[in-house]
Formats: structure tokens, sequence, C-alpha cells
């Protein structure tokens, strides 16, 4: 069964830190890039963060670019993300990805976690 489960989340104040983790399994997971994402309500989930099966390829989408890290350990089965200088519209549930890289562009599978929150205030 393939399975991703995210943790790590919670409330912190503006200019904090976070790592969220996602433990995967029920899939070959050495061979697939993996994504962040992160969900407001009202709003359609948008890309954070990939990074390729080696590690070879990340991406950042503009506004967390030099604040998120993504990383993997694919003797572990774990992709994180390490946030920080939080700001309070990262305020999100952040949702873990299993997914295929096309010509640098991220495609994600059906394959999603449960999601875990962030909240980012005073």
């Amino acid at each position: 069964q393939v399975q991703l489960v995210e943790s790590g989340g919670g409330l912190v104040q503006p200019g904090g830190s976070l790592r969220l983790s996602c433990a995967a399994s029920g899939f070959g997971f050495s061979s697939f890039p993996m994504g962040w994402y992160r969900q407001v309500p009202g709003k359609e989930r948008e890309l954070v963060a990939f990074i390729t099966s080696r590690s070879d390829q990340i991406y950042y989408a503009g506004d967390v670019t030099g604040r998120f890290t993504i990383s993997r350990d694919n003797s572990k089965n774990m992709v994180y993300l390490q946030m920080s200088g939080l700001k309070p519209e990262d305020t999100a549930v952040y949702y873990c990805n299993r997914g295929r890289v096309y010509n640098t562009k991220y495609t994600p599978d059906d394959v999603w976690g449960q999601g875990t929150r962030v909240t980012v205030s005073s």
C-alpha cells in the first residue's frame, strides 16, 4: 500500500523555523521525485518545492526561495522541508507528494499524505 505520512507542523512565530518530515512506504521511493505542496482554504494546492530521485534537481517556488530547503534520505524513505524565516502567509496545510519530472516540470501523481498544518502567527 502506497503511503505518505507527514509530520512536524505546528504553531510558530513569524521569523521562526520548522522542519517537516514525510515518511514514504509501499513504493520504490528512491526512484521517484518528491514534492511538497501547500493549501489554504479556498485556494488551489500549490507546489512549494520538489526534489528529483537523486537530488540532482531541486526547485523552489519563488516566494520560498532562500527560506525553505527540501532534502531527502533515500536510505530512510524520507523527504524533508526545512522552513525558516516563516511568514504569516506561509500558513497552510503542507502535503507531501510523489511525482514525475519531465523537462524540469514536476507533475504530481495522485499520491498524497494527510497533510500537516503550519500556522505562523504571533
